[in-house]
C-alpha cells in the first residue's frame, strides 16, 4: 500500500533546522498519524510521501511557502490578557495560546503588561526552512468517521 489521499499514514519524524539542528521529533515517542489529503500536515511534507510506502525513509527541505508560510509583520497584535491562556509567568518570548471564536491558537508573547498584551500570531516556525527525516511506519484504509471528520482517529476510536 502506498501513501495516498483518504489513508491514514504513520511515521516518524525528526525535524531540523537547515544547519542541522534539531528541533523536534517523534523517534522517542509514538509515531506521528495523519489522514492524507486532508491538509492535516504542512504542505510540503504531504506531497513528498504521496506515493511513498511502509518502510521508506526520506529526507524532506520544505521551504517556507510550503511550511508555515513567510513571517508576516501584519500578524502582531495587541490584546487583552483575559483573551490568552498559558503556564508559568506571562512574559516576553513565552508560547500562549489565544481563545478565538475557532478554537485557541498559539501565539508568541512579545511584551506582557497588567492588562494588555503584544502578541505575534505567526506559527514559531514561520519563514523557517524545515528538513524533516522521515521513516514510514504504517498505511491504512481510513474509516468512514476518519473520513467524514477529515482526520485520523487514535486506537481504539476518536481522539481529538
Amino acid at each position: 500500500m502506498q501513501v495516498a489521499d483518504n489513508k491514514v499514514v504513520s511515521f516518524h519524524y525528526t525535524l531540523k533546522d537547515p544547519d542541522g539542528n534539531e528541533k523536534e521529533t517523534s523517534r522517542d515517542d509514538e509515531p506521528l498519524t495523519y489522514l492524507h489529503g486532508a491538509d492535516n500536515i504542512v504542505p510540503g511534507l504531504e506531497k513528498a510521501l504521496i506515493g511513498k510506502s511502509v518502510g521508506d525513509r526520506l529526507e524532506v527541505v520544505v521551504p517556507p511557502a510550503d511550511g508555515y508560510g513567510e513571517h508576516r509583520d501584519d500578524r502582531k497584535m495587541r490584546v487583552s490578557v483575559k483573551h490568552l491562556a498559558w503556564e508559568g509567568k506571562l512574559r516576553a518570548g513565552i508560547q500562549a495560546y489565544l481563545n478565538t471564536e475557532h478554537g485557541p491558537i498559539p501565539v508568541s508573547v512579545i511584551k506582557a503588561g497588567k492588562f494588555m498584551v503584544d502578541i505575534d500570531t505567526n506559527h514559531p516556525l514561520a519563514g523557517a526552512t524545515l528538513v524533516f527525516d522521515v521513516e514510514i511506519t504504517d498505511i491504512r484504509e481510513a474509516t468512514p468517521e476518519e473520513l467524514e471528520h477529515k482526520h485520523a482517529h487514535g486506537p481504539g476510536g476518536h481522539h481529538h
